[in-house]
């Protein structure tokens, strides 16, 4: 009966050894295809760097009736030869930080301001490995066009493998191009915001000096697009603590018509208690429309106002003291003077 229950106990060890070694190896081959997965994944994230463009971005100007070819710089950064295949897409404002939304139905044009329309055939150019060649961009502006801005993209991608592999759908590059068709144009900005935030919170008084900025925001109401630019200054009292140029760089951040656009510049040189005034003068246009606007902000840190609050009690908790003790000598001076009356009477 021993040896029976010792076999049995045998018997079941192996079977818990066997299948405890079964899930370790079912655990090492799970590990294994996720490790692949992600050495693929890599990998393919890798090759997805194939091309590369400039300008990034082209700023002209053509009269209706001419033509102007912009030149776009496309790099093979791989190690073999790459077809690639240039598209043209109008593009409208994804958002108001600036980013552009193209538009990649190829029988579809922005509702307005389209660049497309203007824009000649390009057809496929072979790149060698690690070279770059320049691909002429032909823009021609049709009679009777009207005065205004127009915006498109060149987007390259490449239509044949690099080294036999498979063509992914991800590696394409871009060229923007901001057309202005000169003559009678409207130039309108609305500033709709000139806020003093902290963290993305907009206020007038602040606990701490640290990572303030003015936050900007312009409407265009115009049928052009615009770079609004300036300075803006920091002054404590009549004291100028900080200076800051505003979208001078070369290109300008553009604000397209029938959009918005917002900016951040941040604060320097804030101090931990303080009033202090922000003023902006900007200007934007051919004829430099200027705006001017200022916002006072107040730095009180946390001690400070538990010190004010902490006075202020003490200081009622006087008043009241005070009050007190002159209507108790009132007080005093009516029991004396109706108890001296009393006793003449008497």
């Amino acid at each position: 009966m021993m040896e029976s229950n010792y076999v049995k106990g045998n018997s079941v060890l192996v079977k818990r050894i066997r299948n405890s070694i079964g899930m370790a190896i079912m655990a090492a081959m799970v590990l294994a295809v996720l490790l692949s997965s992600q050495s693929y994944a890599q990998s393919a994230t890798d090759s997805t760097n194939v091309l590369k463009v400039s300008p990034v971005r082209s700023d002209i100007q053509v009269k209706p009736g001419e033509s102007k070819t912009v030149q776009v710089n496309v790099s093979n950064l791989t190690n073999g030869p790459v077809t690639v295949s240039p598209i043209q897409n109008d593009f409208i404002s994804a958002d108001e930080s600036g980013s552009p939304a193209l538009i990649l139905d190829a029988d579809t044009y922005a509702p307005t301001h389209s660049l497309k329309r203007f824009l000649t055939t390009i057809s496929n150019v072979t790149i060698a490995a690690g070279k770059t060649v320049t691909i002429d961009v032909v823009i021609k502006v049709p009679v009777g066009t009207q005065a205004g801005g127009y915006f498109g993209a060149i987007r390259f991608t490449p239509a044949t493998p690099a080294n036999g592999g498979q063509v992914s759908l991800s590696p394409n590059v871009a060229s923007l191009i901001l057309l202005t068709v000169p003559g009678p144009t409207t130039e309108k900005l609305d500033l709709t915001h000139f806020d003093i935030q902290q963290n993305g919170n907009t206020g007038s008084n602040f606990r701490t000096g640290s990572g303030l900025g003015v936050y900007i925001r312009f409407e265009n109401k115009g049928n052009i697009q615009e770079g609004p630019f300036g300075k803006i200054t920091v002054k404590s009292g009549s004291k100028v603590v900080s200076e800051a140029d505003f979208n001078i760089t070369e290109p300008k951040d553009q604000i397209l018509p029938d959009s918005a656009r917002r900016w951040t510049v941040p604060l320097l040189n804030i101090g931990d208690f303080g009033h202090y005034t922000v003023t902006a003068t900007l200007s934007y246009g051919q004829s430099n429309e200027t705006i001017e606007v200022s916002k006072s902000f107040w730095v009180i840190p946390q001690w400070a106002i538990i010190v004010a609050i902490a006075l202020i009690v003490v200081l009622i908790g006087l008043i009241v003291l005070t009050i007190f003790m002159i209507r108790r000598r009132i007080r005093k001076r009516l029991h004396r003077k109706t108890h001296g009356i009393s006793r003449y009477r008497r």
